[in-house]
């Protein structure tokens, strides 16, 4: 069975970004697709450092629980990725980026080619800027973004809130069942994937 890992970047496990994540998840399972959603939770998050063991090492240096946890995942096999973040200042979660920076640094080679997407909550404004930040993480490891019949976005301030916007939680729905579709129709693990050229990589200082 196919699996998708739901990032809540939120601090309140229970919060607008679960609630729009579940009705990502929803529309996932009834399509057959197996689901985890896995919450960073209040507590502060370490940030990536540039130290260079992840490429020797093959995992982050740092052993904190929250990475363990997406690891641990990652590494038993997933079939796609979505990440929700609420809004802060027109961008997603500070914690929520130092996580990612770390995941996506030391374990590309595990998400390569998988399908993508971003889900972001705000009460009124940032929500495409956000929407668009998470989604450079995967437009720089050839994973192919999955979209739904709107930006992936869904309005809601006090607990709860958002499940009272129903474009909100339709395009939710949408996009569950587009990356659904999507992975039955990719095939990574049976088809393989594009070949990669070995990377190029240029500096500006001369």
């Amino acid at each position: 069975m196919s699996k998708v890992l739901l990032l809540n970047g939120s601090p309140r496990r229970n919060g607008n970004t679960f609630v729009a994540l579940s009705e990502v998840a929803k529309a996932l399972q009834q399509e057959g697709v197996e689901t985890e959603i896995i919450s960073i939770g209040p507590k502060a998050v370490q940030g990536c450092i540039a130290c260079g063991m992840c490429g020797r090492e093959g995992r982050c240096t740092f052993r904190d629980e929250l990475y363990e946890q997406v690891m641990r995942s990652v590494r038993d096999g997933i079939d796609g990725l979505v990440v929700g973040s609420p809004v802060y200042y027109g961008g997603p979660n500070g914690s929520l980026c130092a996580l990612l920076d770390r995941v996506f640094y030391s374990l590309g080679r595990l998400l390569q080619f998988k399908p993508a997407a971003s889900v972001v909550v705000c009460r009124r404004g940032g929500a495409s800027a956000a929407f668009d930040r998470l989604n450079k993480y995967y437009t720089i490891l050839n994973m192919p973004v999955v979209s739904s019949q709107y930006w992936n976005m869904v309005y809601g301030q006090t607990p709860g809130q958002a499940a009272h916007d129903e474009e909100g939680m339709q395009t939710m729905r949408t996009l569950g069942r587009n990356m659904a579709w999507i992975i039955r129709k990719l095939n990574v693990a049976e088809d393989g994937h594009p070949e990669l050229e070995q990377p190029l990589r240029t500096n500006f200082i001369r």
